[in-house]
């Protein structure tokens, strides 16, 4: 089946399904000009001359022992406040303000999915938009925290260290938000599932908690859950969903 077929499929499922769930990853952002961790491209391969592997510059030891140094790697790698949604961000939100589309789950924490309008986002991983003092628990938003020159952000009122609200390596996962996410996999139609390796655990384990036979899967590289898709698209999901917008004459 070509490419053409597939997309030409997908928009038959999702004109078809009236609780639509859609599940992300780095590659929902890639053509947004947000680097993903994994592909060819990404941050884990880029980075491989660095003094230090991403995992362990992400991790919540490395936090707490060298705030300077994840922070100098975080704002030149991790913050990208200038990206824009692309054509797949855009039907999502199109399609949950016709009420096709239940919710967004996203392993990402750039809040694209909210710039383009949708509304009941899922962080798995947290987001750049949300910082609080370790000390205080005062908030800061990323427009405060990139206004501060300091390598190491830290709060005026306590002097605390301001930390991202994003899930590092060593911490576990909002636990009432990954109930919600199971909950809402295992009541949905049509699963969608895009951009992501499904390789990180336990995110990668929520697929397990649908239980439909509509399983639609975009991804440039092969997933170890390929085989538990009804619909397998290996091209870039930004322009799968814009063709998919274009047949279901969704204007985004």
């Amino acid at each position: 089946m070509e490419n053409k077929e597939r997309i030409e499929r997908l928009a038959t499922w999702i004109e078809a399904s009236d609780y639509i769930v859609f599940f992300g990853g780095a590659g929902t952002s890639t053509e947004s000009g947000i680097p993903d961790f994994r592909s060819a491209a990404g941050l884990y391969q880029t980075e491989q001359h660095s003094p230090y592997p991403p995992e362990e510059l992400l991790s919540h030891t490395f936090f707490m022992e060298h705030p300077e140094v994840f922070y100098d790697f975080y704002r030149s790698k991790m913050l990208h406040p200038h990206a824009k949604p692309n054509g797949c961000h855009s039907l999502l939100a199109k399609l949950e303000q016709e009420g096709k589309l239940k919710t967004v789950i996203t392993q990402n924490i750039d809040g694209l999915h909210q710039t383009a309008g949708s509304t009941n986002v899922l962080e798995l991983h947290g987001s750049i938009h949300r910082n609080y003092c370790m000390d205080c628990s005062r908030f800061y938003s990323l427009q405060e925290i990139m206004q501060i020159k300091e390598t190491v952000p830290r709060c005026p009122d306590c002097s605390g260290i301001i930390k991202p609200d994003v899930v590092l390596y060593e911490e576990e996962l909002d636990q009432q938000i990954l109930m919600r996410s199971v909950q809402e996999i295992s009541t949905a139609d049509l699963l969608i599932i895009g951009g992501t390796s499904l390789t990180v655990h336990p995110a990668a384990e929520l697929v397990n908690y649908f239980h439909g036979s509509k399983i639609a899967l975009l991804n440039a590289d092969p997933t170890p859950y390929d085989h538990r898709a009804g619909l397998l698209i290996a091209d870039r999901i930004g322009k799968v969903m814009s063709e998919a917008a274009a047949l279901l004459h969704r204007d985004i």
